[in-house]
């Protein structure tokens, strides 16, 4: 490589030697002398690197004290964690929006919300049942409902099976965002309790089957978030 420097047309020995030394900051080149002796690698660069390895692991100390002190930070007794009760549903009143269509799959949905009403204390005249058509209808009436401001969270009840068509799709998303427009837009929680499956014997195992009934996990949901917004999110 010497060699080569010193029989460069672009470098010269003389060159090479002054880009180092006139050189307000320290590179990393390679000084050449007239007998095509190579010095010593100059030092690295403005910033020793004693010195960056000085300041790198004093930024990582740094960085570990603070993430240390946040850590300590978030287990404080100051921090409040805010969360529904499923232990104080009295009062709270319910509205529960139920589709007709598929009916054999619905009704027990709703058998299980009511029957888990009930062993929670909520009480039967704190309970509206509304029907709808279809899974479609769902979305507006929740919505219609949860701006009353007569109820503390509205249940969204139905069952959508896939069938030959791509209108389950068409359906099952209609629903979905249905219900979530009908919450974002009422301020009350509307919670989404309609099944999309693939066949009938997957509703009806969700329906008090052997995969338990989803109505009555919609209606625990509903007593925590009510429970949520009535005691903390009330302002």
């Amino acid at each position: 490589m010497a060699s080569f420097a010193a029989n460069s047309s672009l470098l010269s020995p003389n060159s090479a030697k002054s880009c180092v030394t006139s050189s307000p900051f320290r590179c990393s080149c390679i000084s050449f002398t007239n007998n095509d002796k190579p010095t010593n690698l100059a030092a690295t660069t403005a910033y020793p690197l004693s010195s960056l390895s000085h300041q790198t692991h004093k930024g990582l100390g740094s960085w570990g004290e603070k993430a240390g002190k946040k850590e300590s930070f978030s287990q404080t007794s100051a921090v409040r964690h805010l969360t529904g009760s499923l232990t104080s549903a009295e009062g709270l009143r319910f509205a529960i929006v139920v589709a007709r269509f598929n009916e054999i799959v619905t009704r027990p949905l709703l058998e299980g919300a009511l029957d888990t009403f009930k062993r929670y204390s909520v009480k039967e005249e704190d309970i509206d049942v509304v029907w709808v058509p279809g899974s479609f209808e769902i979305g507006l009436v929740a919505e219609k409902l949860g701006k009353s401001s007569k109820y503390h969270a509205v249940l969204c009840i139905g069952a959508v099976i896939r069938g030959d068509t791509s209108h389950y799709d068409a359906v099952a998303n209609s629903a979905a965002s249905g219900v979530l427009s009908a919450g974002l837009s009422s301020g009350v929680p509307c919670i989404f309790g309609v099944l999309t499956c693939d066949d009938m014997d997957q509703a009806l195992n969700r329906a008090g089957g052997k995969a338990g009934n989803k109505g009555s996990e919609t209606a625990l949901t509903a007593i925590e978030m009510a429970s949520l917004f009535e005691h903390h999110l009330k302002f």
